[in-house]
């Protein structure tokens, strides 16, 4: 699997005089602190007089590169723009140093000292100022790569950074946590990124390597074993693939964690061609990412695993291809859930709320959780009504959903709570089986339909289901990722765990 090189964050108390390219994290609002305002002194008055425009600092993430004179031990010296101090949040941190990472690969530097002094106005811990920039580096510096023949092809591009302006410990325990978000995010884009030649039911089990490294429990359920438990809408839609499908039950309980845990179910389809209702060539490009949502599985339970994190959690991922073959399912069957529910098929291409009811009664029945969340890259639906800011939220839980939401917005991961409605259950009656699983009109807002429909395998535990439909993969590069996957959702639940627990 393509590695990328993860940046290296080293504390320190000052500058060495081998520093050849210093970073000066300065808000707008104030003037510089002792150790800026000494280099600034070396410098004549260089820096001061490049940052004397009120712009220049005005906007969070703008960087004013100065090369140092000869005298200098500093060959460059760059301030990072951090706006104003009241404006400062882990989100802002995060995307100036995703902004500074851009800056200096631009550049083709490779290491760099960050050096924080006193910042009036910011209402925040100086170490974890760095360890918001120094995540905000790591993210913007993922890429993913498997050429065999590129220019710089083997090179070391490790960035290597000091960081200055926080004590120690404080900073070593924020940049544990920082450090362990930022490997579950990037090993989720990784899988996401992914090609469906190199990641498929069949092989999936072995990408799951780096979960056993990091202490958690993985067990495979294949085609044999889904058959027994009566899983036969997974099975079902796998059915047209020569890759049977399979369940991937993980399962991770720090130190002094509850005995309930709480459940993450993914969708991971690995291709989806839409089945016998074949999709469109251009809705199929993308269609590698639509295990979107059980990345991001593996990524949180890498992120909290890695953190050591007091939590007790389990996912299970269900992993399939959806493809058109003599075998593959059609439209009008009727499949038997490992609920006993049975269902009436209509749309082949909606396929991911199959194996999610088939993983959702598992997860309820085997694992006794105190919440589920699904994650699904799951209706088109949701993209149209929500655009491209928003991703869907549903639940059953209105307290959940609202801390959710706050998560959410603290790491830049947005969502927007939809309707759960009995209202919607009588678009969901069929004549010959217990539920369909598609609404009578095709045409009709198909989101609340599948949450609609997913709520009748959960067994009444408290429940969340988003659908993060179209924010798998960017378009474009952005402060926090190259473009291709995200790995939304990832941080959103880190923040909602974590402040969870802190909070009871």
């Amino acid at each position: 699997m393509p590695q990328s090189p993860v940046p290296v964050f080293e504390a320190a108390d000052e500058m060495s005089a081998e520093a050849s390219v210093v970073v000066i994290l300065q808000t707008a609002q104030t003037g510089f602190g002792p150790r800026a305002a000494a280099l600034d002194a070396e410098m004549n008055g260089i820096l001061s007089r490049a940052c004397s425009d009120p712009a220049a600092l005005s906007q969070s993430g703008t960087c004013v590169d100065v090369i140092a004179p000869k005298a200098v031990s500093a060959r460059r010296v760059v301030v990072l723009a951090l706006g104003s101090g009241e404006a400062v949040t882990p989100l802002s941190l995060a995307r100036a140093g995703g902004l500074l990472a851009a800056h200096l690969e631009g550049k083709g530097e490779c290491a760099a000292t960050l050096v924080l002094d006193p910042l009036d106005g910011v209402d925040l811990p100086a170490a974890e100022v760095l360890a918001r920039v120094a995540l905000g580096m790591r993210l913007r510096r993922y890429r993913f790569d498997i050429r065999n023949r590129r220019q710089g092809a083997g090179a070391d591009r490790t960035l290597r950074v000091q960081l200055i302006g926080a004590a120690g410990p404080e900073l070593k325990a924020a940049l544990a946590r920082v450090n362990a978000i930022a490997d579950g995010v990037e090993y989720a884009r990784t899988l996401v990124n992914l090609p469906p030649s190199h990641l498929h039911p069949d092989n999936f089990h072995d990408h799951l390597e780096p979960l056993r490294e990091a202490g958690i429990d993985v067990e495979i359920l294949d085609a044999a074993r889904l058959k027994e438990l009566g899983m036969n809408a997974i099975l079902a839609v796998g059915s047209g693939s020569a890759r049977p499908p399979r369940v991937a039950v993980l399962r991770y309980r720090g130190k002094g964690a509850p005995a309930q845990p709480l459940a993450f179910v993914g969708k991971g389809v690995c291709f989806d061609s839409g089945g016998l209702c074949i999709k469109r060539g251009e809705q199929m490009f993308d269609m590698k990412a639509d295990m979107g949502g059980a990345a991001a599985v593996v990524g949180l339970l890498i992120a909290l695993a890695r953190q050591a994190s007091p939590v007790h959690a389990v996912g299970v991922l269900g992993i399939a291809e959806n493809m058109p073959s003599g075998t593959a399912l059609k439209p009008r069957d009727i499949v038997a859930t490992a609920s006993g529910q049975t269902v009436e098929v209509f749309d082949t291409d909606a396929e991911g709320r199959l194996i999610l009811a088939d993983c959702l009664y598992y997860a309820a029945s085997r694992f006794n959780p105190s919440v589920i969340v699904d994650l699904a890259t799951l209706t088109y639906s949701v993209m149209r009504g929500l655009g491209s800011v928003f991703a869907g939220l549903f639940s059953t839980d209105d307290t959940i959903a609202s801390r959710m939401i706050a998560a959410g917005e603290k790491v830049g991961e947005r969502f927007w709570q939809l309707p759960l409605d009995r209202a919607y259950d009588d678009g969901l009656q069929s004549p010959f089986a217990d539920i369909r699983h598609h609404a009578k009109d095709m045409e009709d807002g198909d989101a609340p339909y599948a949450a609609a429909f997913l709520r009748n395998f959960t067994e009444d535990r408290p429940w969340v289901h988003l659908d993060i439909a179209g924010k798998e993969l960017a378009d474009r590069d952005r402060p926090l990722g190259r473009e291709g996957a995200t790995a939304f959702g990832v941080q959103m639940l880190e923040e909602w765990v974590q402040s969870g627990r802190t909070a009871n």
